[in-house]
């Protein structure tokens, strides 16, 4: 109950701001051009009825995950964020192959079939990307330097490497 009001309270902060924001969209009146101006207004509006309904009419207070869970969404994140500077050097079959049996292996925790449905997504999702949506600056695979490797590394790490 609590944190609904709360997060009521902090989305209709933002909507505020989203529409203060939009007002503020310069838009030729005469030309007929007032949708550039219009939709965020719009969009603004309703997330500041929605966050009003949540604040005067929220739910029940919920059942938080146990901290086991946490610490599961925790590494999911952690393995996410990998997964995403990895992808450039590394390609994408590699990383998407150890991101997808990590994960996998959080769902179930049974190490083959974790390592098969990693090994499966990532291939399968290659040839679905590659072959049949047709994208073709999709790279199988990389063979990075260390320094490749840093770099990415020093991705994840906010202000640091001058990136």
């Amino acid at each position: 109950m609590a944190s609904d009001r709360i997060f009521g309270l902090v989305a209709l902060i933002t909507a505020v701001a989203y529409l203060a924001a939009a007002t503020q969209i310069q838009t030729n009146l005469f030309s007929g051009e007032y949708l550039p101006k219009l939709f965020p207004i719009l969009i603004g509006g309703v997330a500041a009825i929605c966050a009003l309904f949540m604040m005067f009419r929220p739910d029940p207070e919920p059942d938080w995950p146990a901290a086991g869970s946490w610490i599961n969404m925790g590494v999911a994140v952690v393995v996410l964020a990998i997964y995403a500077v990895m992808l450039k050097p590394l390609g994408f079959i590699l990383p998407t192959a150890i991101a997808a049996g990590i994960l996998s292996y959080q769902i179930s925790p049974r190490p083959g079939p974790a390592a098969i449905a990693g090994v499966g997504l990532s291939l399968g999702l290659f040839a679905l990307f590659k072959f049949a949506l047709g994208l073709g600056n999709i790279v199988a695979y990389r063979i990075p330097t260390p320094a490749q490797l840093g770099d990415a590394f020093l991705q994840l790490i906010p202000f640091v490497g001058g990136h």
